[in-house]
């Protein structure tokens, strides 16, 4: 085929590519990374690039869709990359791409989580460390050191079968002997029973374990043993470091999902994966991001060490007031100096993330999530190690991978059903986890039902034109004056605003509702005697905040984001109607609605009630938990009894597949309005 130079503008040297080569795959080609948030289907128009020339140049490049395009777009050269193919030489000029917001607010809330209460790590923790004395070879005993190891810790522990990676067996002898036959090992056991009493970490009789870890000489009992609970979101992936001996997390933070770019929703990025090297590239993306988390909060930690080892040793140092002899202990750093923070010393993680992120992770196939029937390759995923994931942690430390239920309702809803308590409650409860996928569930200790519907990550920040994520600058909340017509704003940090969070969507969309900005439809309303409802580069918008208000640009929304906000809410709703209609429980004998998802717990229930995202019933039946799907993981991280009980859950949910039932997208039409076509199910809004 006919090589053509391709030239962009934000490098040095053009790349060489065949005839038909996407633009996407030219500007990977030349390291240069274009968003494509919509899986590169040319439906977001956010790959845009222009072809810089005249009508020679431009005929280089052929189009095979301009959806998103206005024609003057076309006229100036702008081509969507994802739809474009290159079929001669041509010079290109990328425009700025777009920056995803850091640091959200879930990235520090480690006093919010609380130990379970009883946690004992003799009984509860499947990962133990032991401190073995060999008896060093001789002459008269020439048992191999593998034996000789497996021996000692079958005296110590009363283990029957021990298994070790090939890895690690090569270690084994050079560590007895950098130890001179002190060593301590680090285990994940496989089956367990009642405890054995004397130990320094109670083991019960003839079970099984694997190997994870063999170290030179005794650490110190009460050194921190580290684990990571991880919740890999549509939108945000987040990481707790975990102490498993107390059970205190230690440190958290969370990230956006770096596959964002690559696609906003599941559909997107199952589409991308499938295409050319796209699976791969989507491993690497969310391994990024994990991986970084990981070394975040692990640097954290190693910071907050030092400064309390630093206290230690200044303490030590300091002769005692009571007489003029330092103590015996002086000059000694604090004995759990031996495994300070580090991602290596990471022994085991638990992962919870919704069926198409596990997928991904793996990089196993995930097409047919998305075609019918609409199965997945895996729902419970056998256990695994982190040089197989590629966790950036110790690479023998044990992977745990929770367990889905069906396409759309995976791992993040067990591990939230479980942390809800929703489960293990005798009364009917409704638990929701707002995000990108709309996830539902509904039931009791006696059964459970469950269903997702793609609601886009309008209410995460994403897929709105000023859209952001609730971190400092992010306006959550906004009051319109019906008179007026003019906003009076709260931000996030008390600082100069950026953009809107999804709360402060929810409550700038309802605000415009019932002062008239906007009719039931998400129509402006043009006649109205304000400058803030005017006409922009995607049609009208209403301007929250102008450029000069301390700001460098106006803040907006428009009737795009208005759109995409009501489907958004329109999927959500039409899902818990359609799955309480299925099992026939009116929604009015729910007594309780649990609210999960990374900005739950910011939700103004008057606002959301008005624009018809949740169901209109006494505001005390709400409860709002905050990212169920990682404080899941977390216990299950902790006690395996937890674990076995996210299994439970799992096997006991009946799944509906939305897609397949023909009531939903007729509950999702009437809901497309604010609240609902069907006022009657909105008797304080009507009534307001």
């Amino acid at each position: 085929m006919t090589a053509h130079r391709v030239k962009f503008d934000v490098i040095a040297e053009p790349v060489q590519v065949v005839t038909g080569t996407l633009l996407t795959e030219a500007a990977h080609e030349a390291g240069i990374d274009i968003a494509q948030p919509c899986g590169g289907q040319g439906r977001c128009g956010r790959c845009a690039l222009q072809v810089v020339g005249g009508s020679e140049s431009r005929s280089s490049v052929r189009s095979r869709s301009t959806l998103r395009l206005s024609p003057e777009d076309v006229a100036q050269g702008y081509v969507l990359a994802c739809q474009a193919v290159v079929e001669g030489d041509v010079s290109i000029h990328v425009p700025p791409q777009e920056a995803l917001e850091r640091r959200l607010t879930t990235d520090r809330t480690v006093a919010e989580v609380q130990v379970p209460a009883g946690y004992d790590p003799a009984i509860d923790q499947t990962i133990r460390r032991v401190a073995l004395t060999l008896t060093p070879p001789s002459m008269d005993d020439q048992t191999d050191d593998w034996s000789r190891l497996q021996t000692a810790l079958r005296q110590e522990t009363g283990i029957g079968e021990l298994q070790v990676s090939l890895s690690l067996l090569r270690k084994i002898g050079p560590v007895l002997r950098e130890g001179e036959w002190e060593v301590t090992a680090v285990l994940n056991l496989e089956s367990r029973g009642q405890k054995v009493e004397g130990l320094q970490s109670p083991i019960s009789n003839l079970q099984s374990a694997k190997l994870i870890d063999l170290q030179p000489g005794h650490i110190p009992a009460d050194a921190p043993l580290w684990g990571a609970a991880i919740d890999i979101g549509t939108t945000t992936v987040s990481v707790w470091l975990v102490d498993l001996l107390t059970g205190e997390v230690v440190q958290q933070a969370a990230e956006y999902n770096r596959q964002i770019r690559r696609g906003e929703d599941v559909i997107s990025r199952i589409i991308f994966a499938s295409k050319n090297n796209g699976r791969e590239e989507m491993r690497r993306l969310v391994l990024e991001s994990i991986n970084g988390l990981l070394e975040r909060v692990v640097k954290r930690a190693s910071s907050e060490w030092r400064v309390v080892d630093d206290q230690q040793l200044a303490t030590n140092n300091q002769p005692p007031a009571t007489n003029n002899q330092p103590p015996a202990t002086n000059n000694q750093p604090p004995a759990t100096n031996n495994q300070p923070p580090a991602t290596n010393n990471i022994v085991k993680a638990t992962i919870a993330g919704n069926s198409t992120m596990m997928h991904l992770l793996l990089g196993i196939p995930a097409e047919s999530i998305r075609l019918s029937p609409f199965v997945t390759a895996v729902n419970h995923i056998p256990p695994l190690t982190a040089r197989e994931v590629e966790l950036a942690i110790h690479p023998e430390a044990a992977v745990d991978c929770l367990p889905g239920v069906a396409s759309y309702v995976g791992a993040d809803i067990t591990a939230g059903a479980l942390s809800s308590g929703l489960d293990d409650s005798e009364q009917v409860s409704l638990f929701m986890d707002i995000g990108t996928n709309g996830e539902t569930v509904l039931g009791s200790h006696d059964w459970l039902v469950t269903c997702a519907c793609s609601a886009g990550p309008a209410f995460e920040g994403a897929g709105v034109e000023h859209g952001m994520r609730a971190t400092r600058g992010a306006i959550e909340e906004v009051w319109i004056n019906s008179d007026t017509y003019e906003p009076t704003i709260r931000v996030i940090g008390d600082a100069a605003p950026k953009g809107f969070c999804g709360s402060g969507l929810i409550s700038l969309l309802a605000e415009m509702f019932v002062t008239g900005v906007i009719d039931k439809g998400g129509n402006f309303n043009t006649s109205l005697p304000t400058t803030r409802i005017r006409k922009g580069a995607h049609g009208l918008e209403y301007v929250v905040v102008w450029a000069n208000e301390g700001v460098n640009r106006d803040i907006a929304i428009t009737h795009v984001d208005v759109d995409n906000l009501l489907r958004a809410k329109a999927a959500i709703y039409a899902g818990f109607t359609v799955l309480a209609d299925a099992v026939g429980v009116p929604l009015e004998t729910v007594e309780r609605v649990l609210i999960g998802g990374a900005f739950g717990k910011y939700i103004n229930v008057e606002k959301a009630v008005e624009i018809g995202l949740l169901p209109d019933m006494p505001w005390e039946n709400f409860h709002f938990l905050g990212n169920t799907a990682v404080l899941g993981a977390y216990y299950a991280l902790l006690d395996e009894k937890q674990r076995a009980r996210i299994a439970d859950i799992a096997s006991r949910m009946t799944y509906i597949e939305l897609s397949a039932d023909n009531s939903f997208f007729e509950a999702f039409t009437s809901a497309l309005f604010l609240p609902h076509t069907d006022m009657s199910l909105f008797p304080s809004v009507a009534g307001s």
